[in-house]
């Protein structure tokens, strides 16, 4: 009886831990309007390693990436979305950026860190931060390639750990399970009313559609720190620039 017991707890935990991809999947799209669609997820390796489903032996981003579906398949459908995860409940999920969705800024975790300090000590507000134990990511809105690199090109230099996920471009969400971890709110996302920045500008979304989405701050308030902390944990400036699509 305690053996069945036993593998009864153990299978309503791992329930409760797929539902809850499944439930922020439905959240970001269908409340958010954010399209979504599965990564390609990890496949057991090695002892406790556990290696990236694609064909790729040696993927930088195991598990954290689209792969089957692509990424032109990102979706807000609700059916879609329960089908993707009802039939694999432990793939990540993967925001397409850009368009009407949310672009992002990602860094190392150390320039992160400082980064999200410099912005607290200068009184600006942020969007929602997403963490993994090796990058960090800000949201930001939708910003063109026009306008990035107008920004950029005011830059001495950027380096190339600093990376911009636009139009055509990805990020991964929490509660996703990757290579490099599981992926976390460092900073969770706050509806636009209680997120107004310094003087009460926001830089993105009040409510659209009727649907309350979180806030998101310009690309053009967070550039500049990110810059500044990316070139400060890479040393000196000696080459390499930035993707302008991730």
């Amino acid at each position: 009886m305690r053996e069945i017991l036993g593998r009864r707890r153990k299978l309503s935990l791992r329930r409760a831990g797929r539902s809850a991809v499944l439930t922020a999947a439905l959240t970001y799209a269908t409340e958010w309007q954010w399209p979504v669609l599965p990564g390609v997820g990890l496949r057991p390796g090695i002892g406790r390693v556990r290696e990236c489903g694609c064909p790729d032996p040696d993927c930088v981003v195991p598990g954290a990436h689209p792969f089957d579906p692509g990424l032109l398949a990102a979706t807000t459908d609700a059916r879609m979305v329960r089908w993707w995860w009802t039939n694999r409940p432990e793939a990540p999920v993967v925001l397409a950026t850009g368009g009407r969705a949310p672009c992002a800024v990602s860094l190392p975790a150390v320039a992160g860190a400082r980064a999200l300090a410099a912005f607290d000590r200068a009184g600006v507000r942020l969007g929602p931060v997403v963490a993994t134990p090796t990058r960090w990511s800000l949201l930001v809105a939708p910003y063109s390639l026009e306008v990035l690199g107008e920004l950029l090109n005011n830059q001495d230099w950027v380096p190339g750990s600093l990376r911009f996920h636009g139009e055509g471009g990805y990020a991964v969400l929490p509660p996703s399970p990757t290579g490099a971890g599981r992926v976390r709110w460092e900073r969770a996302p706050r509806p636009a009313g209680a997120a107004a920045g310094r003087g009460g500008r926001s830089g993105a979304g009040r409510r659209v559609d009727g649907l309350a989405r979180p806030w998101l701050p310009d690309v053009a308030s967070v550039v500049d720190v990110l810059v500044e902390q990316s070139v400060r944990s890479t040393g000196t400036p000696g080459g390499g620039s930035s993707r302008l699509a991730y």
